[in-house]
């Protein structure tokens, strides 16, 4: 593949090591940013139906500050580490040098066609990477925009776009990658994976799974249902980490309700079809997959639908069987089931039964059933009292566990993802001492014992 060998002639020159180009590729993504704000706005709305609000906060800025991020740290970053060297190998000095690993595949996905793809291409332009990036055919208008301004901002000789659909993803997957991001689903991480083992290619894997929210009847439940309502329905509920499901006992749910539907109307207005701020989902396949999630259980709010828009109401179901197909699937859609779990204890069990989450969520005030979620709950990334806001912190790693992902990336964990960590050991000439040569005695061996 052309583009692919041409990306490793280019990183063979060792144009990408170098600290000023990834200071001017970095700045070149915020500028992207900030002069083509209103071209992804549009086109996040083309696809998406996003507001210009959602789509600058979730998508652009993000990505904006992301590559700021990596700007500022960057220097501190690529400075080698310098460590102990034990006595046996004295006279030496001993450090950890970070180097790039060539050239790396960015695979995004369509529900934040802008944030997963460019996000991912910061840090690897900071560890000093050449990079192919693969948008969603998903989202059209965003990857279109996207190959034309990477092409316009970025140097192309080293950072280049592949769009299209499942041909061209074949054929990237082909070629020996020094690494591989994808974000999606299962079913496609799969085939990434045993693509890229033929090449014995690394890959970080952002993938998804039924992310718990479980609230306690201690919990402020005013705004419990205020953040719940904005991790679920932001992005009509095509988000990875958006609470799948709420975990609550009878007493607390009685009273959650009415809080959600307040909140809901409050975000969304009394009909959230005619809202500017409420999205539709993505494609008539996903339309009809997440609609029929609606006759999984009793709709207590929502449960509208159109068709021609792909227009979704914010919906909670009630009185919904654990066998059923919106509790054996990741929604990612404005779907939320209530599931009744009498206590915490009861609820961990729940979640422990199933893979492993993306995100997992807690409501309380009290700090010892806090201390025990977090410690008894497996998940990529958790949240206390809040969903989704792990996402503004970059020093925190963003990445799953188990069934949903692999790796880990966002600020200095996206550097180190896409960085060798190279080992380095100086030593002096002189003393050269023979303990450590053969022939071996019992009196070398003696002298190795102590000083070890």
């Amino acid at each position: 593949m052309k583009t692919f060998d041409d990306l490793v002639s280019t990183f063979h020159s060792d144009r990408t090591k170098d600290l000023q180009w990834r200071f001017e590729q970095l700045a070149a993504i915020e500028r992207m940013m900030s002069e083509r704000e209103s071209d992804f706005t549009d086109a996040l709305q083309q696809d998406l139906g996003k507001h210009a609000l959602e789509a600058w906060l979730t998508e652009i800025s993000y990505v904006a500050e992301e590559a700021a991020y990596c700007r500022k740290n960057l220097r501190r970053w690529m400075k080698a580490k310098r460590i102990s060297t034990p006595i046996v190998a004295m006279p030496a000095s001993s450090w950890v040098q970070p180097e790039p690993l060539g050239v790396v595949l960015i695979i995004g996905a369509w529900n934040y066609p802008l944030q997963l793809t460019m996000a991912g291409a910061a840090a690897a332009i900071a560890a000093g990477n050449c990079v192919i990036i693969k948008p969603s055919e998903l989202a059209p208008a965003t990857s279109a925009l996207i190959a034309k301004c990477v092409a316009e901002y970025l140097d192309t000789a080293a950072v280049r776009v592949v769009e299209g659909g499942v041909a061209e993803t074949t054929e990237l997957l082909a070629q020996p990658f020094d690494h591989i991001l994808y974000t999606g689903g299962g079913n496609v991480a799969r085939i990434v994976m045993s693509a890229a083992a033929k090449n014995l290619t690394p890959v970080t894997l952002e993938l998804g799974g039924k992310s718990p929210c479980v609230v306690l009847p201690d919990a402020d439940l005013e705004v419990t249902a205020r953040r719940i309502v904005w991790g679920k329905y932001t992005n009509a509920g095509q988000t990875c980490i958006a609470p799948d499901y709420v975990l609550t006992d009878v007493d607390t749910e009685a009273r959650l309700l009415p809080l959600i539907e307040k909140s809901i109307a409050e975000m969304f207005g009394e009909d959230p079809e005619s809202s500017d701020s409420y999205g539709r989902i993505i494609n008539d396949r996903h339309f009809e997959r997440i609609s029929k999630f609606i006759g999984d259980g009793h709709v207590v709010i929502g449960g509208k639908t159109n068709s021609s828009s792909r227009y979704i109401a914010p919906t909670v179901l009630t009185d919904v069987a654990l066998d059923s197909p919106v509790m054996q699937e990741e929604i990612f859609g404005p779907v939320l089931p209530i599931i009744r779990a009498d206590d915490l204890d009861e609820a961990i069990q729940f979640i422990r039964a199933k893979d492993r989450p993306l995100a997992a969520y807690i409501f309380t005030k009290n700090k010892d059933a806090e201390s025990r979620f977090l410690d008894q709950v497996s998940c990529g990334n958790a949240g206390v009292n809040d969903t989704m806001m792990f996402m503004a912190v970059h020093e925190l790693p963003f990445g799953g566990v188990g069934a949903s992902g692999m790796g880990a990336y966002s600020g200095e964990h996206g550097f180190r993802t896409f960085s060798h960590m190279k080992a380095v050991i100086k030593r002096g000439w002189w003393p050269d001492l023979a303990v450590r040569y053969a022939p071996y005695t019992d009196k070398k061996f003696a002298f190795l014992r102590k000083i070890r």
